[in-house]
């Protein structure tokens, strides 16, 4: 399984699950990457983090360690 912090810029998934039970955790869900969500990456800034995402139609920059807890479905059709 990968995660989100190991794709590619232009480089797109679908969110598995979210790993971790704390606030992290629950806000990264509350930014809508929620179990289903597609995600493209956009780019990442100078030295490589934060990354910048697209997702549910708006752009959203997380640092990599969170992208981390971010699981993505593998063989899904987007």
């Amino acid at each position: 399984m990968s995660s989100l912090d190991q794709l590619a810029v232009g480089s797109q998934g679908r969110v598995e699950s979210i790993t971790g039970n704390d606030e992290v955790s629950l806000r990264l869900l509350e930014m809508g990457l929620t179990p289903g969500a597609n995600v493209r990456v956009v780019g990442t800034a100078p030295l490589g983090d934060p990354i910048e995402l697209e997702v549910r139609g708006y752009r959203l920059s997380v640092r990599r360690s969170e992208a981390a807890r971010v699981a993505l479905a593998q063989g899904v059709p987007l």
